[in-house]
Order: C-alpha cells, then structure tokens, then sequence
C-alpha cells in the first residue's frame, strides 16, 4: 500500500521558517522524482518544487525560487521541504507527490 505522509506544518510569522517532510512508503522511492503542491484556499493546486530521483535535479516555482529548498534521502524515504522568508501568500495545504499518489497534506499558515 502506497502512502505520503506530510508532517511539519503549522503557524508562523511573515519571515520565519518551516521544514516540511514527507515519508514515503509501499513503492521504490529512490526510481521517482518527487514534488511538493500547495493549495491557498480558493485557489488551484500549485506547483512548488520537484527533485530528481537521485537528488542530483531541483526545480522551483517562480514564487519561492531562492526561499525554498527541496532534498530527499532515498535512504530514508523521505522527501523535505526547507522553507524560508515565509510570506503571508505561501498559506495553504502543501502536498507531497510521487509515482501518481497524493498526500493527505499539511496546512502552513504565516501571519502575524
């Protein structure tokens, strides 16, 4: 049985950080790349950033280019999302994404 499980969200202010994680289970981790979405409330799901399977690629939205930074540990399965300089505009549901599943999501809120 496939499952992403996100972990780390939560309250914050403007400027301040959040790690984000998403443990992977019940398919090879280390063959897929791996994505995180987020999802503001009345607003489509977005893309954020997606990693290689080796780690070796990254890729980010124009909206958190030089503030995010996505890794994985294959050794681990787990995917991370380090997070900083938050802004109000990154509130939402953030999803880990792999090999076609879906998380259930983890809710980040900045405001002060």
């Amino acid at each position: 049985q496939v499952q992403l499980r996100e972990s780390g969200g939560g309250l914050v202010q403007p400027g301040g950080s959040l790690r984000l994680s998403c443990a992977a289970s019940g398919f090879t981790f280390r063959r897929y790349f791996m994505t995180w979405y987020r999802q503001a409330p009345g607003k489509e799901r977005e893309w954020v950033a997606d990693i290689s399977p080796n780690g070796g690629s990254t890729s980010y939205g124009d909206s958190v280019k030089g503030r995010f930074t996505i890794s994985r540990n294959n050794a681990q399965n787990t995917v991370t999302l380090q997070m900083n300089s938050l802004k109000p505009e990154d509130t939402g549901v953030y999803y880990c994404h792999g090999a076609e599943y879906w998380g259930q999501g983890t809710q980040v809120t900045v405001s002060s």
